[in-house]
Order: C-alpha cells, then sequence, then structure tokens
C-alpha cells in the first residue's frame, strides 16, 4: 500500500492529477475507484480534483442528495492513458453511497450498466455502504485526517 501525506489544497491537487495519469480504462468494463474515510477527510475534496484532472469544468459536487452525478469528458482534455496510448475516459460517473442501505440500491442508480462500460470512471465515495455489491475496485483510495490537519491518502 503506498500512502502520501497532503498538507495543502495544492498538493491535493496535483495528488489526483498522478493519480489520473497512472490510471486508464480497463478493458471489458468500467474503471472503479472507491474514496473512503469519515466525514471530512477530503473524498469529494478529492473527486474534484480528479474531476478538475480529467478537464471537468462543470462544477463538481458531492452528489450526496442526488446519489450520482455523471459527467462527459473531452478527448482533448484527459490527458493520455498511464500505458500511453490515446484511450481515455470518456466519462467520470461520481457516486455517495452514503444514503444507500445496502449494494442492492446501487441498481436504482443503474449501476450495473455503468459498469459494463470501458469509457467510465467511476469513482464511489462510502463502499462500506454497498460492499456486497461491488466487484473488486481497480483502486482503492482511503483518505484520513490526521492530527496536524493534514490528510493521508492510501492507495490499495
Amino acid at each position: 500500500m503506498m500512502e502520501r501525506r497532503i498538507q495543502t489544497l495544492e498538493e491535493l491537487e496535483a495528488e489526483a492529477t498522478a493519480f489520473v495519469a497512472s490510471i486508464s480504462p480497463r478493458e471489458g468494463g468500467a474503471t472503479l475507484v472507491t474514496l473512503s474515510g469519515e466525514l471530512g477527510t477530503g473524498k469529494t475534496a478529492f473527486a474534484q480534483a480528479v474531476a478538475r484532472a480529467l478537464g471537468v469544468e462543470d462544477v463538481v459536487t458531492s452528489p450526496t442528495f442526488v446519489l450520482e452525478k455523471i459527467y462527459q469528458l473531452e478527448d482533448t482534455a484527459c490527458p493520455p492513458a498511464a500505458d500511453g496510448h490515446g484511450v481515455s475516459f470518456k466519462r467520470l460517473v461520481h457516486i455517495d453511497a452514503y444514503r444507500l442501505e445496502s449494494g442492492t440500491d446501487l441498481a436504482h442508480l443503474g449501476f450495473d450498466e455503468l459498469m459494463k462500460d470501458s469509457n467510465n470512471l467511476i469513482l464511489l465515495e462510502w463502499p462500506e455502504r454497498v460492499n456486497g455489491a461491488l466487484p473488486a475496485a481497480a483502486t482503492r483510495v482511503a483518505l484520513r485526517l490526521n492530527d496536524d490537519g493534514s490528510r493521508t491518502v492510501s492507495y490499495g
């Protein structure tokens, strides 16, 4: 597991940009990234920084009440894929599972269909709420608030 200590929002932006450069679409299905951590640890801030790194110009807010937001990505805005090829994601899907009761609630969001499309990068906050319904995540990102106000971002 890799960990990084983040002191500022600028460092969070740089971390998210590096993260985006390290991932590329999977064949045969969406790329799922889970974001876990207590309230206020920066899950949504990380998702916002990923969205900016992917060229999303819309204001990215937490989908806590709407549960899911989908952003179309411009081919020219996406950085080259990690393997150096020109393949990039076409959609960023941001899901907040905090208000879901169980994994079966993901079906109402069209989750199975979203997972079939390799053009989708799915960021899912609060994966522990729907754990039984999730396939193995491409990447697990955990955020933790430290006593000094910094955050630790762990990848696993």
